[in-house]
């Protein structure tokens, strides 16, 4: 296997700066790409004791070219791009009507846009080799109301890893797409989404550490798996979707707006990262240490699914089977 050169968007805070520490401890080179140069720096500079070699790159993923001149100078600088992991995103949270046209796409195109352009620029080069691994993020969190944006865009990343994977096999590369699937992380977004609702946010479910997250893609990039799936969040809310959908839409209606919802006023004046990146000193975690949890949750890779579906549809069969005998 060829030495890893890993590429992170999103790379200053977050997931994508916890995922960047920990793919450098797995001994890879590493680009960070992020649009607040002195966070990059910073992330880094905390890379440094690892005796790896780092390269920071100042660009947002809504600009194809952009990240086309930062793949072309990662290759120039670490080498050939093995590993590109496609953590950037932005949101807004509120009721729909009330968020502006603006808003939306923007939104939209850090999320979802970011992702297929990361995903393009990575591609591009793992095709002139034969080989490479790109890995995307879906959230099992999602949908949920006040966040319809992106669950939009996450929906959408998952079409489009699904649509991709069949090119990638009918060219003949030996080029991995995985899709990672996060439940709620305690990360900074809670504090810079841009807020319309009037209160402030907090995490809905269990929540997770962002090392959590980083050690899911390390697995889903190392392991080659097509799905990786973190906890078992919001299974039962997708079978009772399926089974009663109206139900649903009016348990959510009723009791989705207080659990994202603190009851403190948000403040007027709180910065937001949707146009232009937060000021200040701000790492992986979010103001949410206290609740998040730090050990690893159920993690179901696609074999595993694929058992435990199969038992389920098993068990389920004869449960039919056993009813319909006893009507005879």
């Amino acid at each position: 296997m060829p030495h890893q050169i890993a590429v992170i968007t999103g790379a200053g805070a977050g997931i994508g700066r916890a995922t960047a520490r920990t793919l450098a401890r797995a001994g890879c080179d590493v680009a960070l790409i992020g649009r607040n140069t002195a966070r990059l720096e910073d992330a880094a500079a905390e890379l440094a004791e690892l005796h790896i070699r780092t390269l920071t790159i100042t660009a947002d993923v809504t600009d194809a070219e952009a990240l086309e001149r930062a793949a072309d100078e990662v290759e120039a600088t670490l080498g050939p791009i093995t590993l590109w992991v496609n953590c950037a995103g932005a949101g807004v949270s509120g009721q729909f009507v009330e968020l502006s046209p603006e808003e939306i796409q923007r939104a939209t195109d850090v999320t979802y846009l970011g992702t297929v352009f990361g995903t393009r620029a990575a591609l591009i080069r793992m095709r002139r080799r034969g080989y490479g691994t790109i890995v995307n993020l879906d959230a099992i969190s999602l949908p949920r109301p006040l966040r319809s944006i992106e669950s939009g865009a996450r929906a959408a990343i998952r079409a489009f890893t699904e649509s991709l994977r069949p090119e990638i096999l009918h060219d003949g590369d030996r080029i991995h797409l995985s899709l990672v699937s996060l439940p709620a992380i305690n990360t900074p977004r809670f504090v810079w989404t841009r807020n319309r609702t009037g209160k402030r946010l907090r995490p809905a479910g269990p929540l997770f550490e962002p090392e959590i997250a980083a050690e899911a893609i390390s697995r889903a990039a190392f392991g080659r798996h097509r799905d990786v799936r973190v906890g078992l969040s919001g299974i039962g809310r997708r079978v009772a979707a399926f089974l009663a959908p109206t139900l649903v839409d009016q348990r959510q209606a009723v009791h989705a707006y207080h659990q994202q919802l603190e009851k403190y006023p948000a403040p007027d004046d709180a910065p937001d990262n949707l146009f232009a990146p937060v000021a200040g000193a701000h790492g992986a975690h979010g103001p949410f240490d206290h609740l998040s949890r730090r050990s690893m949750p159920v993690l179901l890779t696609t074999t595993l699914r694929t058992i435990l579906t199969g038992t389920l549809l098993a068990a389920g069969a004869a449960a039919l089977a056993t009813l319909l005998r006893r009507k005879r």
